[in-house]
């Protein structure tokens, strides 16, 4: 079968650096290719060439042809782009806050996509029936309360799965996703590797951009492989990617600590009730307590939507419709407006989707190190000195410093705002799926710092993740939570051992995706009509 995707000496420049170098793949209807590396590696700067885009100030040369449409040219873009775009290949970015509208509702979005791209969707029984399937297929129920509401009210994962929907509904030959399982607890991530699964046997073309190389191994069939901008690697994906050993260990993961269930809370949330809407309605925590002892790490697990990241920006008071009782060092802790600077210092907070918190008008490093002048009165100069050192044990590089959050990666982003949230020197630090966008390595960086913080300074960690595996290396005590409640608690290993709850048990069991060509397929939904594919 002719591919879909042709990409040939494809070269990107941003200044002097070159971020691609001769990358060239192809991928055909009906096939999963993926696309893998460290981060930086240049995944994304070959995911938006397919559209015939390019970050500002990053220039593309090569050739690049979607459908037989030549999108890049030798002198870069040559404007057909937007002739494809939509209609022939969509693209899922790996931050769902760059897709989705925040002053719109997602049901009214879906349908207003499915009317511009589907040639049989003008009416509005039709609209929605597309909106409908998309939402199916993407993991997301569909009844009106979910689309009356704005992508705020969804947790992380579940913005990922409306992100996801809105490039299905327009119904393209081609789906481009970056890091489409972000954010996604293990049970959502198995039901993703079907539903990626199906789409392809629908005749689907898809490249796949991920980290997550156990969902790579179970849908793609074929694996390139990126490094510093250069293909190092490209081939069936059981060749590219062998199996891991059974329970191998993360790289460089701190070893698991005792329960730390009798030490003081420096951190605590007690009877937590917290709600979306005014007039205490959408209730998404319902009497929650969680406690972070001195130097302990206290992980909260859970079902994409369970509360989690609610519980997050509660405690660093940046949710302020809640009752119940915060305390910090034993201390009331109020919303972030009211907190003193040694309470805003002491509870630091690093956040999945950290795109937005960056200003593009400074270099990454500046503002990373304007913490500690800020919050620890360092003098610049001090404050980049000790930033650099951070940076650099996070695996950042001198020339990342110089750039602006534009021209990096999620991974690295994700990094340095670990490496802000450092210098901060914080009695507790709320991590909120830290990891999600990093490589293997990586991650090794990341938990290795947490230790050497813990080991040195006695700092506390609230760890919020759905790798089950690097949870249990790194928490002493474990809260499952699930519908808004705590459904089980207890030392970590002891509760993952013998877990009590049947949410706990349904994560433990889909923690793993198994081979290609195993993920589950689930069936179409009933009364949806499928796809109608206008090539062969």
């Amino acid at each position: 079968m002719e591919p879909v995707i042709e990409v040939s000496g494809l070269t990107a420049h941003a200044g002097t650096a070159r971020l691609l170098d001769g990358v060239g793949l192809t991928a055909a209807p009906g096939t999963v290719t993926a696309l893998v590396g460290p981060s930086g590696s240049g995944k994304t700067t070959v995911a938006l060439a397919l559209l015939g885009e390019a970050t500002p100030g990053v220039r593309l040369s090569g050739t690049v042809r979607v459908a037989g449409v030549p999108v890049v040219g030798a002198d870069g873009p040559t404007g057909a782009g937007r002739d494809v775009r939509g209609r022939v290949v969509c693209y899922m970015p790996q931050h769902p806050a760059h897709a989705l509208n925040p002053a719109r509702r997602i049901g009214s979005v879906l349908t207003e996509l499915a009317r511009l791209h589907r040639p049989g969707a003008r009416g509005r029984a039709a609209a929605a029936r597309y909106a409908a399937e998309a939402l199916h297929t993407a993991g997301l129920p569909d009844d009106p309360a979910v689309r009356r509401r704005f992508p705020h009210q969804f947790s992380g994962g579940q913005r990922q799965r409306v992100a996801l929907a809105q490039v299905l509904v327009c119904g393209p030959r081609v789906l481009v996703l970056d890091e489409p399982s972000t954010g996604l607890d293990t049970v959502a991530r198995l039901r993703l590797a079907g539903h990626l699964t199906r789409l392809a046997a629908d005749g689907y073309a898809l490249l796949l951009l991920s980290h997550d190389h156990e969902l790579v191994r179970a849908v793609a069939g074929r694996t390139v492989v990126l490094e510093r901008g250069r293909v190092a690697a490209a081939g069936p994906t059981t060749d590219v990617l062998p199996p891991l050993p059974e329970a191998a260990p993360s790289p460089a993961a701190p070893p698991a600590h005792v329960s730390t269930a009798v030490a003081g809370a420096v951190l605590e949330a007690r009877d937590l009730t917290a709600w979306l809407r005014p007039g205490g309605r959408g209730e998404v925590l319902r009497e929650v307590s969680v406690r972070v002892p001195e130097g302990g790490c206290t992980a909260v697990v859970g079902p994409s939507g369970s509360g989690k990241t609610v519980l997050a920006r509660c405690l660093a008071g940046l949710h302020e419709r809640h009752r119940g009782h915060l305390t910090f060092r034993d201390s009331p802790l109020p919303v972030l407006r009211h907190r003193t600077a040694r309470q805003i210092r002491g509870v630091q907070y690093v956040w999945q989707e950290v795109r937005n918190s960056f200003d593009e008008r400074r270099t990454v490093l500046e503002q990373v190190a304007r913490t500690a002048v800020r919050l620890r009165g360092l003098t610049a100069a001090e404050a980049q000195r000790r930033a650099r050192q951070v940076w650099e044990r996070l695996g950042l590089t001198p020339e990342h410093a110089m750039r602006h959050a534009a021209s990096l990666s999620g991974g690295e982003l994700q990094r340095a705002a670990l490496a802000r949230a450092l210098l901060a020197e914080p009695d507790v630090l709320v991590c909120d799926e830290i990891t999600t966008a990093l490589d293997a390595v990586s991650t090794g960086l990341v938990t290795a710092e947490i230790g050497r913080l813990r080991e040195r300074s006695d700092t506390a960690v609230l760890w919020i993740g759905h790798d089950l595996t690097l949870v249990e290396r790194l928490a002493d005590d474990l809260v499952v939570l699930d519908a808004g409640r705590v459904v089980e608690s207890g030392g970590s290993r002891a509760v993952l051992a013998a877990p009590r709850s049947e949410t706990t048990r349904l994560l433990l069991r889909s923690r793993h995706l198994g081979t290609a060509g195993t993920a589950p397929v689930e069936p179409a939904p009933s009364g949806v009509q499928r796809k109608e594919h206008p090539h062969p």
